[in-house]
């Protein structure tokens, strides 16, 4: 029998008659608790500005915290800029000033993993548990001995949304996307929105576009080679596909400036974009705030490929890692990633399992749109497990901004960030 998103809120209902003296913007318990442990995680969850999320996880924090009256949480927020962000917790984690326990994005856990700040979490995470992980996942949390070094618990990919009303026939294709896109400018729309501001969110979906002619950014070795032989012309050919997206007009010059899904969110409600690339968690998002009718009228579909046949997604996510050596710390750190955030934390939000026990278990995965999102994860791709990842996405950000904005050619802002990587990765 499958557990209702609404029973996983009940289990914490005991404590949400206090959860103001549990629960605040820096604390998970009660102030004078013995042991502390620091929690640097981001603001989707226990400090979501969406109140049905917040209110989920204050109770299952509440629960969480009530079980161990010994232990107190203090809690430290990240910013929405993830690479400066993920710079900053490494830094800090090295000159010993870091939390106990972090979420970290799952484009910077390898290079994590590469200077051995983790610690394994093996006492609470059993054999079966990492078996039932999805391959990839499996892999990205593991290291060589079977250490448990991090816990990713949910993953997501990136779809096309299109208002229905306005695009009728989900695209299949690039040229697709252009010619819908330019027919709703026509119909005083703006055609297509996606990420092209500085951060990660840019990269990472444009990436889609590259991974689906076959294109590959690092070798076996974790060298990069994303700007060399056919990858040189599948990453061009990508770039061209965007660029020709804004010089037509069929997207809005503003995309360069777009550093946030929020931002779809608004176009959707304010009915002034026809489609836009946005995640999958984004679907639930739409569902809770807009009115009826106009959430009937959007509907998600595959990212289209240059060709039908040539598809791709990338599988993004988050993880939870310990980075005390303290043994009770980095305990405690896996048993809030496993009994907060892995299940009952992904059917509060809609995020996407990275096992599949954890699907079956829900009826928040009941929905058809899920029928979709986990066809499409078989195209899914995730970004390489190379320590230099981080500054490649660097590199992809100022490139397409450059290109997007009309200050640089293709080729030669290619080969700057190429140059800038190969540099990079020799320092490592």
């Amino acid at each position: 029998m499958k557990t209702c998103i609404l029973a996983a809120t009940l289990v914490a209902a005991p404590a949400l008659a206090s959860a103001q003296e549990l629960v605040t913007r820096s604390r998970v318990g009660l102030p004078d608790a013995p042991n502390t442990l620091t929690f640097r995680l981001t603001s989707y969850d226990l400090y979501s500005s969406d109140p049905a999320t917040r209110e989920a996880f204050e109770g299952l924090f509440s629960a969480f915290i009530r079980a161990r009256p010994g232990w107190k949480i203090e809690t430290q927020l990240q910013t929405g800029n993830i690479g400066q962000e993920q710079a900053r917790l490494l830094q800090q984690t090295q000159a010993g000033r870091g939390p106990d326990c972090a979420m970290i994005d799952s484009s910077q856990l390898a290079l994590f993993k590469d200077t051995g700040v983790l610690q394994p979490m093996n006492a609470v995470f059993s054999d079966e548990d990492v078996a039932d992980l999805f391959p990839y996942v499996r892999e990205a949390v593991t290291d060589d001995a079977g250490n448990v070094l991090a816990w990713w618990w949910f993953t997501d990919l990136r779809v096309l949304y299109r208002d229905t009303s306005i695009v009728p026939e989900a695209p299949q294709t690039w040229h697709e996307v252009k010619a819908a896109a330019l027919a709703a400018v026509e119909q005083g729309r703006e055609g297509i929105l996606f990420n092209g501001g500085r951060w990660e969110g840019t990269s990472f979906d444009w990436l889609a576009n590259f991974w689906a002619q076959g294109g590959e950014l690092t070798d076996e070795s974790g060298a990069p080679v994303f700007a060399e032989g056919d990858n040189r012309e599948k990453f061009l050919n990508a770039v061209a596909y965007y660029q020709n997206l804004v010089e037509s007009g069929a997207a809005p010059r503003r995309i360069t400036s777009i550093t946030d899904y929020d931002a779809f969110n608004a176009a959707a409600a304010a009915g002034s974009a026809a489609m836009f690339v946005g995640g999958n968690w984004q679907y639930g998002q739409l569902r809770n705030t807009l009115p009826e009718d106009t959430f009937a009228i959007w509907e998600v579909s595959e990212l289209p490929g240059p060709t039908p046949d040539q598809r791709a997604t990338g599988t993004g996510g988050w993880t939870i890692a310990a980075l005390s050596d303290d043994p009770e710390k980095a305990a405690l750190c896996g048993e809030i990633a496993k009994e907060i955030y892995a299940g009952p934390g992904n059917a509060a939000q809609g995020l996407l399992p990275t096992s599949q026990p954890i699907y079956d278990r829900y009826d928040a995965y009941d929905g058809p749109e899920y029928d979709l999102f986990v066809e499409a994860l078989e195209n899914g791709v995730a970004r390489p497990g190379a320590a230099i990842y981080p500054e490649i996405s660097n590199q992809i950000q100022i490139l397409l901004g450059d290109v997007l904005s009309g200050s640089a050619e293709p080729e030669a802002a290619l080969d700057a960030a190429a140059s800038a990587v190969q540099s990079a990765y020799e320092r490592q």
